[in-house]
């Protein structure tokens, strides 16, 4: 067994920021392949591959759950794996990047070979990609933690990878989303796109292993089972947090999934959704440039719970604003992006947190379980929220390629976008004010591990 030479950690550590482009250069990637599903299979599966609404909701909540539990079999593999030379996570961004991007041109080649044929194919190759995206994302967002125990620079972290998904969420939807119209070939369209993404994602994630190194020591390189379910038991903050993010993601995909249905049936401003992906962009970075204020001045916590209300109020604006008054709807939206980017930044640094609650309480760092039982009710939460979604447009009856919708269709749309996201957000505040690891707590745990360190050479053992 490999074991890491016992130091204290250096609760102090500045990254540097070609680290921190780095990393965000990371989630770039990763989005690439998931932010990719996540606003155009739908699309694509109705429309270009011609599987109905109801088949399709049913595909990705059933898929979008095996997803979740491979992220659990994924944080086993990384927590039991270690290499001397390249450390713990970034082994599986060198060797597991290209299969997934290569994956993600296969989910959206779907042949026409029959009905059941569609489908089989369908179930088969999104369930690797999504085994695949495990493979390579929960030893990325592991690795957070392991850059640094400072939580300034976590949410310098953070807020990259945020950046990485949005601009890449923007980028798709300046240049793709517009294209999809009824007379488009979207089968070529989808094609080239997603190759031209296996040699643009593979850039970056060689960037990010070149670049984001591990520097925290941990005095377990490979964690047992039973250290896993030892730590995960006694991990209150984990829980709550997993909790609020699973109905807070399930709001959040339901918004995703129809948001381009939203401006094109119901608004019948399908331009805009250009127009909201640069808005989302432009939200981003002036948000990244508040959170470390705002994480210093009010915690991270409160800056969760600020983002949770606005996206309820948005939400509430999105369904009940008429179509007539496209502008109201479309502030509707804008409240909700501000909302999503300010917990989604946080998010990760209140995840890294808790890795350290679990090391001061067990005395083993496990970054992979950890991560991957957030990443776990996430995705659980992504699959429930594509599905109602999904499901909003079977029962109000859309049509796939058709000019107008029905007005039942139109209010099912408008319930995914607006209602669901409100009601999800509002649930995830609840929790969250019961969320007990303030970041004075995390600060003191710091200490405490630190001089563990300090005073134990032969470092802590359960």
């Amino acid at each position: 067994m490999t074991t890491a030479t016992q130091t204290a950690p250096r609760t102090s550590d500045r990254l540097r920021p070609l680290s921190v482009v780095g990393y965000g250069a990371g989630d770039a990637a990763n989005n690439l392949a998931f932010t990719t599903a996540t606003m155009f299979l739908l699309v694509y599966y109705t429309d270009v591959a011609g599987i109905s609404a109801a088949a399709a909701g049913t595909l990705l909540l059933v898929v979008r759950v095996f997803d979740a539990f491979a992220d659990i079999f994924a944080g086993r593999v990384v927590d039991r794996t270690y290499s001397k030379r390249f450390g713990k996570f970034r082994p599986f961004i060198l060797f597991g990047s290209l299969p997934l991007l290569l994956l993600s041109v296969a989910t959206f080649s779907v042949p026409q070979i029959g009905e059941t044929g569609v489908l089989i194919y369908a179930y088969l190759t999104y369930a690797a990609l999504g085994l695949a995206y495990s493979l390579v994302n929960i030893p990325f967002g592991s690795l957070a933690g392991a850059m640094t125990r400072n939580a300034g620079e976590r949410a310098k972290l953070a807020s990259a990878r945020t950046i990485g998904a949005m601009v890449v969420g923007a980028g798709l939807g300046v240049f793709v989303a517009p294209l999809l119209t009824p007379d488009r070939d979207l089968q070529s369209l989808f094609t080239f796109m997603t190759l031209g993404f296996v040699v643009v994602g593979f850039a970056l994630y060689m960037f990010t292993f070149f670049t984001a190194k591990e520097t925290v020591v941990r005095d377990v390189p490979r964690v047992s089972m039973r250290q896993s379910f030892a730590i995960l038991k006694s991990n209150r903050p984990l829980l709550m947090l997993c909790l609020s993010s699973f109905v807070f993601l399930t709001g959040m995909l339901a918004l995703s999934t129809v948001q381009l249905y939203y401006l094109r049936d119901v608004l019948h401003a399908l331009p805009m959704y250009a127009v909201m992906s640069i808005v989302q962009l432009v939200l981003t970075f002036a948000v990244a440039a508040a959170v470390p204020s705002i994480v210093r001045r009010f915690g991270k916590r409160a800056g969760y719970i600020t983002g949770g209300a606005v996206m309820v109020v948005g939400g509430l604006v999105v369904f009940l604003a008429p179509p007539s008054l496209a502008w109201l709807a479309f502030g509707g939206l804008v409240l909700c992006q501000f909302g999503i980017v300010l917990v989604n930044m946080l998010v990760w640094a209140l995840e890294a947190d808790t890795v350290e609650y679990g090391e001061w309480k067990t005395g083993v760092r496990a970054e992979g379980i950890i991560y991957a039982l957030f990443s776990f009710t996430r995705k659980t939460g992504q699959a429930v929220g594509g599905a109602l979604a999904a499901y909003a447009l079977a029962i109000g009856g859309y049509a796939a390629g058709a000019e107008v919708q029905s007005e039942a269709a139109e209010w099912g749309i408008r319930a995914a976008a607006g209602l669901l996201p409100a009601v999800a957000a509002l649930i995830a505040i609840v929790v969250m004010f019961f969320y007990p690891l303030t970041d004075a707590r995390h600060r003191q745990l710091v200490d405490e591990i630190a001089e563990r360190h300090a005073h134990s050479p032969e470092g802590t053992r359960p």
